[in-house]
């Protein structure tokens, strides 16, 4: 080994010995351990029990299924503001199907009512050449106005039902518990439930991810499993299949692909009925899992925060299920735990400690006098606040979706033509 190649080994980052999926791995379990002491030094422990994430499960679904939808249009070069929208579509055709048929039938209508939507945003910006911000937004009109005119036809009259609700669903989508992680039934044997003896246990790290895995195995709806699984069917389909080089390359390079024989507008149309399908079955989601009928406005803004986690998870499935996972917990913990978020200002201030502590080893001051400071607020924040007020625990989860996305910044990198207005034999 030469003089400088020594030199470089000596000075380069540590954090670099390791690939990125490790590095993941240790940041997750130095998260959970903070956690972990946060529990067992305020004595909050739902800040991990079964309950809040379970809650947490159910909250993540829906702005996940957005922010996949978001995933698909962007790489094929598609701003897709009318997200929101197309989820609404989904709420209301999801209760419809399930109030008159079935439940599962009931998402596959939430499926079709979204793909409408994504068809009528791929026909607006494809065809006609509509600036795609503005069809997005004309969607989302639509789809508000469009729910309510639909509910007064089918729904005023009917028992429970009125202009903006549907009667509710005559039975939910099956509620399962994995046999002995959550002692789930198997043939008539009521299984071990091991997850659950653990975390009564309480012990340090063990007990929080025995909690965490309680609440991701028990009482787990089977459409948030069909769910879970857009996210490696999205990841596989996107990067090992031509289909998603195809589309992928209609995001960075319509015109090489192009040249290449890729017809753009017909990969265009097929992923932003795709993306429509995937916004639309979020709202199903809503109305069917979460709820048991329609509701206007039950969306809530969804459809928007998952553009954020699309965005915060730099257009990446496994990226998008962290921030929406994120969004997902602080949501959980602020309606299953709120007395326990004063635990959370504890939590911030020891990520504070650590990521200071971090950065002075690997010599990146500015790093370190950042986290520094928000240690230190966080701790003052710790000690003075007895009681969090209710008019901010409502805005938690979109306080977090910013802090997030202005934290990220630095390492995003979107689809180089997403946005970009294409012509079929133009040159760029």
């Amino acid at each position: 080994m030469t003089a400088t190649d020594a030199g470089s080994v000596t000075t380069a980052d540590p954090a670099n010995r390791f690939s990125r999926p490790q590095r993941l791995a240790i940041q997750a379990l130095v998260l959970l351990s903070l956690l972990s002491l946060t529990r067992m030094w305020t004595g909050f422990d739902n800040l991990t029990s079964s309950g809040t994430i379970g809650a947490a499960l159910r909250l993540t679904v829906p702005i996940l299924l957005a922010g996949l939808a978001a995933l698909w249009s962007d790489r094929v070069g598609v701003v897709n503001i009318g997200i929101e929208g197309m989820m609404i579509l989904g709420t209301w055709f999801g209760a419809y199907g399930a109030w008159q048929f079935d439940p599962w039938i009931g998402l596959v209508f939430a499926i079709i009512g979204g793909m409408i939507g994504g068809l009528i945003h791929a026909i607006g910006t494809i065809r006609f050449g509509i600036d795609q911000v503005i069809s997005g937004v004309v969607i989302n009109l639509l789809a508000l106005s469009g729910g309510r005119f639909l509910s007064e036809l089918a729904f005023v009259g009917e028992v429970q039902g009125g202009i903006s609700q549907s009667p509710p669903q005559k039975r939910g989508i099956p509620i399962i518990d994995i046999p002995f992680l959550a002692g789930g039934d198997l043939f008539g044997w009521d299984t071990p439930d091991m997850f659950g003896w653990l975390e009564e246990r309480q012990w340090f790290l063990l007990g929080d991810l025995a909690g965490i895995g309680r609440g991701l195995t028990g009482g787990v709806s089977m459409a948030s499993l069909f769910a879970l699984a857009m996210v490696p069917l999205s990841a596989w389909v996107l990067w090992r299949t031509a289909f998603g080089l195809r589309m992928r390359s209609s995001g960075e390079n319509p015109w090489a692909g192009e040249s290449l024989g890729v017809n753009i507008n017909r990969v265009r149309y097929q992923a932003l009925v795709i993306s429509g399908g995937l916004a639309g079955l979020g709202g199903g989601f809503l109305s069917i899992v979460s709820s048991s009928f329609y509701r206007q406005g039950q969306t809530a803004g969804r459809g928007f925060i998952g553009l954020a986690t699309a965005i915060f998870g730099n257009w990446t499935p496994s990226g998008i299920l962290g921030g929406a996972a994120l969004f997902g917990y602080s949501e959980g913990i602020k309606l299953v735990a709120g007395g326990s978020l004063t635990g959370l200002f504890l939590f911030v201030a020891l990520i504070g400690l650590t990521v200071t502590l971090s950065s002075l080893v690997l010599r990146k001051q500015q790093r370190a006098l950042i986290a520094a400071a928000v240690g230190v607020v966080a701790w003052v924040g710790y000690l003075t606040i007895a009681e969090v007020p209710e008019s901010l625990t409502q805005g938690l989860p979109y306080f977090i979706t910013l802090v997030v996305l202005a934290t990220a910044s630095q390492r995003l990198r979107p689809p180089s033509a997403n946005g970009v207005p294409y012509r079929p034999g133009e040159a760029h």
